[in-house]
């Protein structure tokens, strides 16, 4: 019985690496994912992004480190990276299999509910699809720019972003139609008024202090990564996050509006309302009596 756990780990981990090769083989760029699907979180060498390769979030492209702790930009087809040392304790831990959509060439319609599966076979021409626990996969080829709540139950999965491989799916794969793009255009890349913050500014006009005039930067930057990478609890992940940043910043004086409006953007990029965004904002300086 003691050896049983270990036994069920090498099994399951020997699974998903083959899975992961076989789907690299087809060009599909593949990662590991934790239980609750969610990515690997940023290892030590990058937290903050203190690599210096990993991507702004803002234009596609692979993560120059070799471990897999940038979400989509860590998905990749090179076999030697997915069976690095590297990756090893990732696949001893994964619970699926991820992979890159847009790096594949295709986007895909992430219906998760039957309502939303009954809309879709109304509203959309038939491609290949792929059950999941509460709904399907509808799989086009050719890219968007993603997109979560284009409706209700419906994201869109494609450029910078991840799904979970649950198989190849039935039926032909077509291209991706107008009525997804005009879904995507209908969810714009928000712009929001940034809401100001009064925190005491520091002598030195502002200046962050922490460590390097670079470091605000690296936070505001691996803060949008944090939001847009979320898959599930949206709201939850914006106020922790607005919360981790007006911990480091909130006192010294250094945040701008167009800093909080970046934030704001990310974050209604994924959905939230300019409500939600001012809500967990304040929420956040509440809490640290700011």
């Amino acid at each position: 019985m003691t050896h049983a756990t270990p036994i069920r780990r090498a099994a399951r981990t020997g699974r998903y690496l083959a899975t992961a090769l076989h789907l690299a083989e087809s060009s599909l760029p593949v990662l590991p994912l934790r239980a609750g699907k969610g990515p690997f979180g940023n290892c030590a060498t990058c937290v903050d992004n203190a690599c210096g390769g990993r991507p702004n979030m803002k234009t596609p492209g692979p993560c120059a480190c070799p471990r897999p702790c940038h979400a989509w930009a860590a998905a990749t087809t090179d076999p030697a990276v997915i069976e690095s040392a590297a990756w090893a304790s990732a696949w001893c831990e994964a619970a699926a299999v991820a992979y890159h959509p847009g790096g594949a060439g295709v986007t895909v319609v992430d219906l998760d509910n039957s309502a939303a599966v009954d809309w879709a076979r109304a509203a959309l021409p038939a491609t290949r699809t792929v059950a999941t626990t509460r709904g399907e996969h509808w799989i086009y080829r050719g890219t968007v720019r993603s997109v979560n709540h284009v409706r209700e139950g419906v994201d869109i999965k494609s450029a910078m972003s991840y799904a979970r491989w649950l198989g190849p799916g039935t039926g032909a794969m077509t291209d991706v139609p107008a009525a997804v793009h005009e879904l995507v255009e209908q969810k714009p890349a928000a712009h929001p008024a940034p809401r100001a913050v009064t925190v005491p500014a520091p002598a030195g006009g502002g200046q962050c202090p922490h460590r390097s005039p670079a470091y605000l930067e690296r936070g505001i930057a691996m803060a949008e990564q944090r939001i847009t990478a979320a898959t599930s609890a949206v709201h939850s992940t914006v106020y922790r996050t607005f919360l981790a940043v007006l911990s480091a910043h909130g006192r010294c004086g250094c945040l701008t509006e167009a800093h909080i409006g970046r934030l704001f953007s990310a974050a209604q990029a994924k959905g939230e309302s300019p409500r939600h965004c001012t809500d967990a904002w304040s929420n956040a300086a509440t809490a640290l009596g700011l």
